[in-house]
């Protein structure tokens, strides 16, 4: 029985996109597009394109084996940092669709967004910014862009490379997109509501650890506060014509991280973790430094000196694969 199906191929599509999203949405069929042209896809807008490369990268694989907070955790439920991109993924999402944002570019971004993570999370960041200038630090978010450009070139639109690039709150100029905007904001209400409740299944906080003030703004931990931190986005924004969030909650939000900072992030068990996660990231840099033979080929790039080619090699492995790897090469000989 035929008619039961169309055939919706990329041109329709795009059409569409002109009168069906908001009058600030990215359009496909307006993307800067990419560095280096190709033939467009008969049915995948660029944006989709995008989310299916990062997806199916290597890269994003890698995600499942990386640090969210807890560094190594044992047991099934703890966020990793590929559950994470794909919670902000979800929320981001979600605020798009109820602003007439573009979906797959917001999708993409947020599945984008931690590519470059090095190991063991942000304490990846501490233990690589040594390695550069003062006026510098290694960024996970910067480097994100330097892996799917060069490292594991996926030749993605300006769009996408621009809200990887600028996803961390530290960047300026902020992202080009609503929809980049709209990662930052998912990140965040993705990695608070989920690391407290990690903190609670790991001991660190108590269930009712979390101070009244930010329960009374937002909610019970989890799920309360997903919906009441989104459900701010969409009506400030909605009200304010960009993407953004009443300054005052978002000040409680701010008070939120800090909290989670001073009592989760930073406490003194958590210190002495990142502090052996810091020497083994630049025990293996010096390593791959010093042997640059032994860097796989994919990480030695014709403009990189040996330091840049073993911090891209270190950067890219996971929790797993950096313990293993280190704990052979500077375990004394012997002693097990």
């Amino acid at each position: 029985m035929t008619g039961l199906l169309h055939r919706r191929t990329r041109e329709q599509r795009e059409r569409d996109e002109l009168t069906r999203l908001a009058p600030l949405a990215t359009k496909a069929a307006e993307s800067k597009g990419r560095e280096h042209a190709e033939p467009d896809d008969p049915f995948r807008t660029c944006f989709e394109r995008d989310r299916d490369r990062i997806l199916h990268s290597k890269a994003f694989r890698r995600l499942k084996h990386k640090t969210q907070v807890f560094l190594n955790p044992e047991g099934d439920h703890f966020v990793t940092r590929m559950t994470h991109t794909l919670q902000v993924a979800q929320v981001g999402r979600s605020i798009a669709t109820a602003l007439g944002l573009n979906e797959p570019l917001t999708e993409a971004i947020c599945l984008g967004h931690d590519l470059g993570h090095s190991p063991f999370g942000h304490t990846g960041e501490e233990a690589l910014s040594p390695y550069f200038s003062s006026a510098d630090e290694w960024q996970h978010a910067i480097h994100g862009v330097r892996v799917v450009r060069l490292l594991e070139p996926l030749n993605l639109t300006r769009e996408v490379l621009d809200g990887i690039g600028q996803s961390s709150w530290k960047n300026d100029p902020p992202p080009a997109t609503p929809e980049g905007w709209v990662c930052r904001y998912a990140d965040r209400i993705a990695y608070l509501a989920h690391d407290v409740e990690d903190a609670i299944r790991a001991g660190v906080l108590a269930p009712d650890g979390v101070p009244a003030r930010f329960r009374e703004v937002f909610g019970e931990p989890g799920r309360e506060w997903i919906a009441s931190m989104v459900t701010d986005v969409i009506d400030a924004s909605v009200a304010a014509g960009e993407v953004t969030m009443d300054p005052e909650r978002f000040a409680v939000m701010d008070e939120l991280r800090d909290w989670m900072f001073a009592n989760v992030y930073l406490r003194d068990e958590a210190r002495a973790q990142a502090l052996n996660a810091i020497r083994v990231i630049q025990d293996l840099v010096e390593w791959f430094r010093d042997r640059p033979d032994e860097v796989p080929p994919a990480y030695r790039l014709a403009d990189s000196d040996a330091t840049q080619a073993a911090i891209d090699y270190v950067a890219g492995m996971s929790d797993k694969f950096a313990i293993r790897l280190h704990d052979e090469l500077y375990r004394p000989a012997g002693l097990y």
